[in-house]
């Protein structure tokens, strides 16, 4: 659900050819644009199955602002997790991925499986906790640190390098907590 989608409305074209050949779907999002579809995802839901999946990674939307700027912020897609529940619409998480050093912390690891609970996921998707940076995403998220967290990309440096992975110095403790909250 691109900026586009606004105009070109191809997703949802897309979803009524779907919904025509009698299909299921499976949509992964970041996006408050798919409750302009939740009619035609409740009805291929009823007709097939429809998954909704939606990325949460920050639980605090001042940071989210941040780290996911062109995109609606978590409280939202907290919202569109309860708007696809109340139709019946299963719901997926995508826990991924957990920044070194910014978002790697217990209050917030705790507080998006809260709201996952709460909300009725019916199952969420972690890669563990850190992220991948593949040659030209790296240079990116470097310079995006410089900008937003100062002093930080020296810190990744010095830890990672020029690493493919980069997994949090809490890595272990997170991973028995979600085990511990999920299980």
């Amino acid at each position: 659900y691109m900026h586009c989608e606004e105009e070109l409305r191809l997703t949802r074209r897309c979803l009524e050819i779907i919904h025509k050949h009698g299909f299921g779907a499976a949509i992964q999002t970041k996006s408050d644009r798919i409750l302009r579809d939740i009619d035609l995802l409740d009805e291929i839901n009823r007709s097939a199955k429809c998954v909704v999946q939606i990325t949460l990674t920050t639980y605090d939307d001042n940071l989210c602002s941040i780290l996911e700027p062109h995109v609606c912020n978590t409280k939202r897609r907290i919202e569109v997790l309860e708007r696809m529940q109340e139709k019946g619409i299963p719901t997926i998480v995508w826990l991924t991925p957990i920044l070194p050093f910014i978002n790697d912390t217990e209050e917030n690891i705790t507080a998006i499986l809260s709201e996952c609970a709460r909300t009725g996921v019916k199952g969420i998707i972690d890669f563990g906790m850190g992220l991948t940076l593949r040659e030209g995403d790296r240079e990116y998220y470097y310079a995006a640190l410089d900008r937003h967290f100062p002093g930080l990309k020296k810190m990744y440096m010095e830890r990672y390098g020029n690493s493919y992975q980069l997994p949090s110095p809490k890595s272990e403790e997170l991973m028995a907590l979600f085990r511990r909250l999920c299980g």
